[in-house]
This record gives C-alpha cells, sequence and structure tokens, in this order.
C-alpha cells in the first residue's frame, strides 16, 4: 500500500523544503524525499559555501588596509583548510536547523531517489529498497547541477563549483571560465586571496545583461585586484602538464597556464532521475520542465518548481514559488511570481544589487525614462568604513510633463549593497513614484541614504548633491 500525503515534495533544497515546511504550517500532511543532504545546491554546494569563503577574502582585505585605520597588522598566509572547516561548520549548522524544522513540523522525510510514475505516485528508492508515495499534488523541486564543456570535464585541474567549493588550499594560477554571477564571485574571492585569476568570457563583457554603469564599476575594481579579464574568446581545450598544472587554448592560438581551472558556464535542471520519460509530464529541448505562470506543470496537480524550471535560478525565487504552489493546493488565492521584478545579487566584491530593469532594458521595453546616479564616494558612510567605489542608479518612467514618475529600478554596486535592496526593491514591486519615496526619511550616516540622495535628485532638488 501506498503511504498517503496531501503533498509529496521530491527534492530537499531551498525551493523543496521551502514546500514542506510552508505547506505543512498550514496543516497539510507532507512528505519530503531527498536523496542526499537536506539543503540542496544552495546551502551544500553553492550559495552559503560560496559566500563564506567570499567573508574569508573580505577578512584578508581588511587585514590588508588595517594601516588605514590606525592598526598595525601584519598580512600572513591564508589557511584555506581553516576557512574550509569553518564554512563547513556553518553548512552543517544550518543542514541540523532544517533536520529540526522536519520534525518540528511534522514533515515526513524520505532519504532516497524520488521518481514520478504516471499515475502520479512517487517511489522513492533509498538504501533499505523502494517506498510509493500518493499525494493530492506533487511538487518536483530536484534542482540543477553545473554545466560542463566538451573536454572541460571534472577532473584533475578542472572543477566545476561544486568541485572548488571542496579545496583546502588557494591554487596559485586560476582560470575561470564564464563571466557571470558565479564565475565573478569566484574570481573575486581567489584574487583577494591571493592568487593570480583570468577570467575568460566568450560574451564581448562580462556581467552580461548586468546595466553598463554597473559592470563598468566591477571591471574597474577586479582590475585594481589584477585580475585579468578577457572576453570575447572561446577557450578550445586544454592540456596537462604532468606537475598538476594544465595549458588551456583559447581565442586565436593563445594559451594559459594555470593550476586550476573553474568552468563556471551555467546550470541545467537536473531532471535525471525523475523518470519524466514514463509520463506526460512536457519537458523543453534545453531540459527544462514546462510550466505556467503558477508553477503547473502539463500533467494535473503535479507542480514544478526552482531550477527545474525556466526562470531566474535564485534560491528565493524558488522559496517564493513554493509559497506560490502551497497556496493553490490549500485553494487559496494566489498571484504569480513577477520575475521581471525580482531582487538579484551578486556577492563580489564590490557586490551587485538590483530590482527590475537597467537604462538600456527600461528604454528597449519602450520606457521614456529619467535617470539619476549617485557615486558611494560622496557617501560619508562610504568613507569611514574604506570602501567608496561604486553607485546607485535609479530608473523611472518620463511624465508628460517631464518629471520623473514611477520608479522602474534600483541598481547598485558597492559596499553591501545586497543588504541595502530592500527599500529599492518595495519601490519597484509598489509601483511606487520618485514624489513618494523622496517624502521618506534615510538615517544618517549610513549606505543606504544614497538610496534616499538618488531619489531626491530625481525630483529636481537635492541636498548633498
Amino acid at each position: 500500500m501506498a503511504e498517503q500525503f496531501d503533498l509529496v515534495v521530491v527534492g530537499g533544497g531551498p525551493g523543496g523544503y521551502a514546500s514542506a515546511f510552508y505547506g505543512a504550517s498550514a496543516g497539510l500532511n507532507v512528505a519530503l524525499v531527498e536523496k542526499d543532504t537536506l539543503g540542496g545546491t544552495c546551502l551544500n554546494r553553492g550559495c552559503i559555501p560560496a559566500k563564506a569563503f567570499l567573508e574569508t577574502a573580505a577578512a584578508r582585505r581588511h587585514v590588508q588596509h588595517a594601516t588605514e585605520f590606525g592598526i598595525d597588522a601584519v598580512l600572513g598566509d591564508t589557511d584555506f583548510a581553516v576557512a574550509q572547516a569553518r564554512k563547513q561548520k556553518i553548512v552543517d549548522g544550518l543542514v541540523k536547523g532544517l533536520t529540526g524544522l522536519v520534525k518540528a513540523k511534522k514533515v515526513t522525510y524520505f532519504l532516497g531517489v524520488g521518481a514520478l510514475n504516471a499515475d502520479n505516485t512517487v517511489t522513492v528508492t533509498g538504501a533499505e529498497g523502494t517506498t510509493q508515495l500518493t499525494g493530492h499534488s506533487v511538487v518536483l523541486a530536484a534542482g540543477s547541477v553545473p554545466r560542463v564543456i566538451p573536454g572541460f570535464e571534472p577532473g584533475g585541474p578542472v572543477m566545476t563549483s561544486d568541485e572548488v567549493l571542496m579545496l583546502d588550499r588557494i591554487p596559485a594560477r586560476i582560470a575561470v571560465i564564464g563571466g557571470g554571477a558565479i564565475g565573478c564571485e569566484f574570481a573575486s574571492t581567489f584574487a583577494d586571496l591571493g592568487a593570480q585569476v583570468t577570467i575568460l568570457e566568450g560574451l564581448p563583457k562580462i556581467l552580461p545583461g548586468l546595466d553598463a554603469d554597473l559592470a563598468n564599476v566591477v571591471v574597474r575594481s577586479f582590475q585594481k585586484k589584477k585580475i585579468d579579464i578577457k572576453t570575447g574568446v572561446a577557450v578550445k581545450s586544454h592540456a596537462p602538464t604532468g606537475s598538476g598544472s594544465t595549458v588551456i587554448s583559447y581565442g586565436e592560438n593563445e594559451t594559459l597556464e594555470v593550476d586550476a581551472v573553474i568552468v563556471s558556464v551555467g546550470r541545467r535542471p537536473f531532471t535525471d532521475q525523475l523518470a519524466l520519460g514514463s509520463t506526460k509530464v512536457a519537458v523543453s529541448d534545453r531540459g527544462f520542465v514546462e510550466v505556467d505562470e503558477y508553477c503547473r506543470t502539463s500533467v494535473p496537480d503535479v507542480y514544478a518548481i526552482g531550477d527545474l524550471i525556466n526562470t531566474p535560478q535564485l534560491a528565493h525565487v524558488a522559496y517564493a514559488e513554493a509559497i506560490l504552489v502551497v497556496k493553490q493546493v490549500l485553494g487559496e488565492t494566489a498571484i504569480p511570481v513577477n520575475y521581471n521584478r525580482v531582487p538579484w545579487a551578486i556577492y563580489c566584491s564590490p557586490e551587485v544589487a538590483w530590482a527590475g530593469p537597467g537604462e538600456e532594458a527600461a528604454k528597449a521595453a519602450g520606457y521614456d525614462v529619467v535617470v539619476s546616479k549617485h557615486q558611494f564616494r560622496a557617501n560619508s558612510r562610504a568613507m569611514i568604513i574604506g570602501e567608496t567605489d561604486g553607485l546607485v542608479k535609479i530608473i523611472a518612467k518620463k511624465n508628460a510633463d517631464g518629471t520623473a514618475g514611477q520608479v522602474l529600478g534600483v541598481h547598485m554596486v558597492g559596499p553591501w549593497v545586497t543588504e541595502q535592496l530592500s527599500g529599492g526593491y518595495l519601490a519597484v514591486n509598489w509601483e511606487a513614484t520618485v514624489e513618494e519615496i523622496a517624502h521618506f526619511i534615510q538615517p544618517h550616516p549610513s549606505l543606504s541614504e544614497l538610496f534616499g540622495e538618488t531619489v531626491m535628485a530625481l525630483t529636481g532638488r537635492s541636498i548633498n548633491a
């Protein structure tokens, strides 16, 4: 006999555990299936480990500049094994917290591989055999895995994000293939930790799609870190030297010898073990599970969320999709996620954060816009903490009389902007106007007051600019 549940969730990453916990807190009888460790890629092999290492890099930067604050400090070697142990302690603590929530919320947990059957039941294959689960609704949240390049499969000096995050040493020379968000975070981390880093990007610029003003700040900052950025180049092959390093061939007969290659060219949906071929769940040519705006698949009562579907591959987007799905299961009013206005964050140094379209994207969408930009170098708090690279940029609709109206996009680059975006995110999603936001007070001195200054300037008046 199959075990009966209101909701069966396949995958224990952010989308999966959010579905399970949110559903259980609303009174649903929930089963959660995970083949490995709770937390998925984000917690175990992605967001959390990467940011832990970025903080190690930040600590080293602080020591480097300590004398500017009157502190006599000597910068020693970085023991990356200690950083690795610290990272793992953080991860283990968070996994333990999720495990405790499974018990506290009375979610039934199954350790094993979950596969969907044609009748919407789920077969769980674990160490002790198979179990059949039946749910009124099923959520597929199996996540994603790193994409690889032919000839650059993981092994030896070649790594994806999975292997990089398990290093216990800092390679002296690193090539990062791919200049997107993840690639730039790795480049920033290892450059700050003392490695010689080269970014190899096939497109004309790194961070494609990012507002040009923000991308330019990152490029200048990376150049200060002596990161060598090579754009418009394609990698061809690599040849191990026999002494641990390898020589990459790229571009027009150019070569680069490095001790490590980090392949960072995106992630693909991990549908491999879901057995969707035996069901009527539609999958696109690119491997994404096809869904409508409510995350409903082509099969009634079967939903798909997170990296399995072609939406922004962000943990917080998966959370939102989980809530969207559970509300439907509960029969409540469900509002689709507005993917054009979700918050984005890149945690390189300097950080990048935004919501809504950038200037070029807004114009391409047909908007007549008014733009305001203010630099962190004029911000008192940025001066105090010694991090003045960056800016806040706001894109607003132009009213018929030429004044600035509704805020379309808020884009930031600089110190701790990932922690400052919430005000801009709310402004964009509440479709607030410049006049409305300018009325509100920002604390002084603070980094966040630069947002207020940038808004105020759009009214045609200002104080500090």
